[in-house]
């Protein structure tokens, strides 16, 4: 073991047992040390069969766990940026997952840590950037093949969505996906939100506004809209198209087993993200443990975590008012200048 990164996961929950699992079963190169969760019988549920590992209440307790080397957040958003800064405190790597902090005043207190400590040790789990189809989406439209990108069109569907889902989460919880993809696949930031507001869904619990038409602005001039909608009913479904000068390419379409019986053909759709982006999954954690073990950081990081976090929030405000919103960031200290974008 004592060749193998020692991984604390912070949660125990849905996303929290799924990198446990992973971690144990899937990953090459790293274990599960120590694990917290506040329900400590969940944790113990989530880490039943693995060796070595140990479980605690409190996050700090799994930090300070021998064998720890690393450490996985998956934790609800508003323990983050403790977590994060506890984490920084030690000089424990941090694979932490979106939101890195739910508002961005919290996300750049983060950014602020981390350039006071002078290196990166942050990993923001925005997965898609490790989804195939992305990845060569990104690859396409980085060549000169297609021209320069005039817009992106994007599609975020759930079945349903779970109890407490607020009007605003349909964008600082859903649509943060495709702000981070949107800034990735670009390489532009986004610079102004407008948000519509269809006629919501006789399906969407009272008071959601769901579905939602939002639409971005970049700073080299393409536009971005996703339609979010997560009480569709039928199932889980991301899809996004490039337009360019000199063509399109477009990705997400059904890939999945298509049965044939008796005059009738139907395909599979996925009813739950970690279905849908389990490769993805796989390989952001893989190349995390991989990167971790030669002392690097090559996903996104703590600048991409705050800005998709301050685009979230104008997101929000132009949900609220109804007008365009300008988006205002920071400026980009030099520690993430050309960092993996």
């Amino acid at each position: 073991m004592g060749d193998l990164l020692g991984v604390a996961v912070l949660g125990a929950g849905h996303m929290g047992a799924d990198h446990i699992r992973r971690l144990d079963r899937v990953v090459n190169g790293a274990r599960v040390a120590a694990v917290a969760d506040p329900d400590t019988e969940r944790a113990k549920e989530a880490t039943a069969g693995i060796d070595g590992v140990s479980v605690h209440a409190e996050a700090e307790a799994a930090l300070a766990a021998p064998g720890v080397n690393a450490v996985l957040i998956a934790s609800p958003g508003p323990a983050h940026e403790e977590a994060l800064l506890a984490a920084f405190a030690r000089g424990l790597p941090v694979l932490c997952e979106k939101p890195l902090v739910p508002d961005s005043a919290g996300a750049l207190r983060v950014v602020e840590a981390e350039v006071r400590l002078g290196r990166r040790l942050t990993q923001t789990g925005f997965m898609r950037r490790y989804d195939t189809e992305y990845a060569r989406l990104k690859s396409l439209l980085d060549g000169d093949r297609l021209g320069r990108p005039l817009m992106l069109h994007c599609t975020h569907r759930n079945v349903s969505s779970p109890p407490g889902f607020t009007s605003a989460m349909l964008i600082n919880s859903s649509v943060s996906h495709e702000i981070d993809a949107a800034r990735w696949l670009l390489g532009q930031e986004l610079t102004a939100v407008t948000v519509l507001r269809p006629g919501s869904s006789a399906h969407a619990p009272a008071g959601l506004v769901d579905p939602q038409f939002v639409v971005f602005e970049t700073s080299g001039g393409a536009l971005v809209d996703v339609e979010v909608f997560v009480n569709c009913g039928f199932g889980y479904q991301v899809r996004c198209e490039a337009v360019c000068e000199r063509g399109g390419a477009r990705i997400g379409e059904e890939h999945s087993m298509v049965v044939t019986t008796a005059g009738d053909a139907r395909s599979e759709v996925p009813q739950d993200y970690l279905v849908r982006f389990a490769n993805a999954y796989d390989r952001e954690v893989q190349a995390w443990v991989d990167a971790t073990r030669r002392g690097r950081v090559t996903g996104p990081g703590a600048w991409d975590g705050y800005a998709a976090s301050v685009v979230a929030e104008a997101g929000v405000r132009a949900l609220e008012s109804g007008a365009r919103t300008s988006v205002e960031q920071a400026p980009r200290p030099e520690l993430y200048d050309g960092a993996h974008r």
